[in-house]
């Protein structure tokens, strides 16, 4: 079992996922204080230095907001898009002192003995990728933060073995709820967030089955249920012929996920 992989924490109030192999350690995303982010990396079990590089899908502060720091700190290297990273709007000190290295979505790039490819998903940021991450016959997806499923998504995310994956509101809840009409109308919108059915019908008509593992993401602590969506995704998943094999878990804002190793 040498790659694992665990979600510290995934939600609006802020998201990172640890990736690791015997050679790579990663962060993606720094949407936690840097003190959070090590204090669950301790919790279980794994050093807070010696990392890599982080990785950055894009700019909104949930994805973001204890990267400074924690670049800092860790003297880490930081991977995002040109159009990202200057969507950060970073002051000349902080810029001048944390490594940034460029990625385009489409491409790929290496860090270690991780192949790492950025794709395009329809998001409000300014340039918003998700990831799937290849290594030792491994191949790891990671998407959130997208409005819809468009067709670039569902060919980048076939034959991944473990799959990070939204599932962000439930449709009534959120209408009923208490946002302000035009935030609702973010969400629900093709640059928004998936609902639960949105990702029930991707794990009914595209989803490929190949996934020993998969992790419902971003839920809403305002506008979803983790039973609703557990509920939702499992039904959607009994529907297939293939995903059967698929175990479903749910990342959630306080507590990491546990390990899912390969």
């Amino acid at each position: 079992m040498s790659v694992r992989v665990c979600v510290l924490g995934s939600g609006s109030k802020g998201n990172c996922t640890f990736l690791a192999t015997e050679r790579t350690r990663l962060l993606i995303d720094a949407g936690l204080s840097c003190r959070e982010t090590y204090k669950r990396l301790t919790a279980m079990g794994e050093c807070t230095d010696g990392f890599d590089a982080v990785v950055i899908s894009h700019e909104h502060t949930d994805h973001v907001g204890g990267l400074r720091v924690l670049a800092l700190s860790g003297k880490l290297p930081v991977y995002i898009s040109r159009p990202t990273y200057e969507a950060l709007r970073w002051d000349k000190e902080t810029r001048d002192k944390i490594k940034t290295l460029d990625f385009a979505a489409g491409g790929k790039f290496i860090i270690g003995d991780i192949e790492i490819t950025p794709f395009p998903i329809p998001h409000d940021a300014a340039d918003p990728v998700a990831f799937t991450f290849d290594t030792q016959g491994i191949r790891v997806g990671l998407v959130t933060d997208l409005g819809y499923v468009s067709e670039v998504v569902k060919q980048r995310l076939k034959g991944c073995h473990c799959l990070i994956f939204e599932s962000n509101h439930d449709l009534e809840m959120l209408k009923l709820g208490p946002y302000p009409w035009d935030v609702k109308q973010r969400v629900m919108s093709r640059l928004g967030h998936l609902s639960n059915n949105a990702t029930a019908t991707f794990l009914t008509e595209d989803f490929d089955g190949t996934a020993q593992v998969l992790v419902l993401a971003h839920l809403s602590e305002t506008n979803n249920h983790p039973e609703i969506a557990r509920l939702t995704a499992g039904q959607a998943l009994a529907q297939r012929s293939r995903g059967e094999n698929t175990k479903l878990h749910l990342a959630n804002q306080m507590t990491p996920t546990q390990f899912f190793r390969f």
